[in-house]
Order: C-alpha cells, then sequence, then structure tokens
C-alpha cells in the first residue's frame, strides 16, 4: 500500500479519534455512568453546581427545588457534582436525603465547570442552547461562610432565568458566590 494511502487513513482515523473525544468532553455523566449532553433537552438549561460534603450547597436545596418547580418546562435544572470523590453511590445518597428532584451529573472531568466558569459550589449557570447567558451566584443570602442573612433581598438566578426565558440578556450576578470552592480546578 502506498504511504500516501497509509498517512491518510492515519489522519482519518486521528481526526475521527479527536473528534469523538472532543465530543465527550463536551458531555457529563449521569449516575449509571452514561454520557449525557445537558443541552439537548431544551432552549433553557440551568447548571447548579454542589457538592454533597458542602453546606452551603446544602442550605440551598429548599430554594434550588423551588426554582426548579417553579420553572419547570421553562427551563431544565441539573445538579452537577464536579468533586473527583463523588461517586453515583453518594451522588444517590445526597438526592435521597435532600429530597431532590432534579437530575444530577458527575462532571469529574471539570468539562461543564470551565464551560460554566464555575469556581464554588453553589453556583449557577444558565445557558440558552448552549451558549453561556449567565454564570454566579443563587441569591444574596450568603454572606460570608458562616454568615446568613434570613432572607434575600437580590435573587440573581431567579432573575437570570426568567430574562433568558423572554430571550432577553442576564444581568451579571450583583456580588461574588459564596461557598465551598471546587477542588483541582486546573
Amino acid at each position: 500500500m502506498p504511504r500516501r494511502i497509509l498517512r491518510a487513513l492515519l489522519f482519518y482515523f486521528l481526526s475521527g479519534l479527536v473528534l469523538s473525544t472532543f465530543a465527550q468532553a463536551q458531555h457529563a455523566l449521569d449516575l449509571a455512568g452514561h454520557s449525557v449532553d445537558p443541552f439537548s433537552a431544551g432552549k433553557v438549561t440551568v447548571l447548579i453546581f454542589v457538592r454533597s460534603d458542602c453546606p452551603i450547597s446544602n442550605r440551598y436545596t429548599p430554594e434550588i427545588q423551588r426554582l426548579a418547580r417553579e420553572f419547570d418546562g421553562n427551563a431544565k435544572f441539573w445538579l452537577v457534582y464536579p468533586d473527583r470523590k463523588e461517586t453515583a453511590q453518594s451522588v444517590e445518597k445526597h438526592l435521597n436525603d435532600y429530597g431532590y428532584k432534579i437530575g444530577a451529573l458527575l462532571d469529574t472531568h471539570h468539562d461543564l465547570v470551565h464551560r460554566s466558569e464555575a469556581k464554588i459550589t453553589p453556583e449557577a449557570a444558565v445557558f440558552y442552547g448552549s451558549e453561556l447567558r449567565y454564570h454566579g451566584r443563587i441569591d444574596d443570602r450568603a454572606i460570608d461562610f458562616n454568615a446568613f442573612r434570613p432572607t434575600a433581598s437580590s435573587h440573581d438566578l431567579e432573575d437570570a432565568i426568567r430574562a433568558v426565558s423572554k430571550g432577553q440578556p442576564a444581568r451579571k450576578a450583583a456580588g461574588s458566590p459564596v461557598g465551598c470552592y471546587i477542588s483541582d480546578l486546573e
């Protein structure tokens, strides 16, 4: 076989391998280990980055669930677990312990973390299609790691979902998220 044909075959094989790897890198895994494209469900996708061992993430459970119920039908919500130590079993336990009814994804390679520009749990990202329109805090209740307001005065995530659902630009979060750092960010 001529070298030119061998080079062409090798090129096509390697190109397919690279494209296949890139396509997989854009997906996270569900708890059964299947690749999931969270952006295929609809126009508005909300990713909420959480850790099962983060007290602030856990404290936001009622608000996250409220938002998921309120925007059901207008936005697809996903809990994203970026900690490399999380397993499907630990996530299942967390979902059951906190009564979550939201889909969960493992993002141990931080593909969604990087795409969402997330650094903290809890932190949210709102996408229109596959375009990032908002990333930041859920609201302003968390002042510091051990300091919380009784009620929120700024509902950053809720406002962002409303805006993006209407085709409008989302305002930037008024402050930074407070919580647990996503470990192993490169």
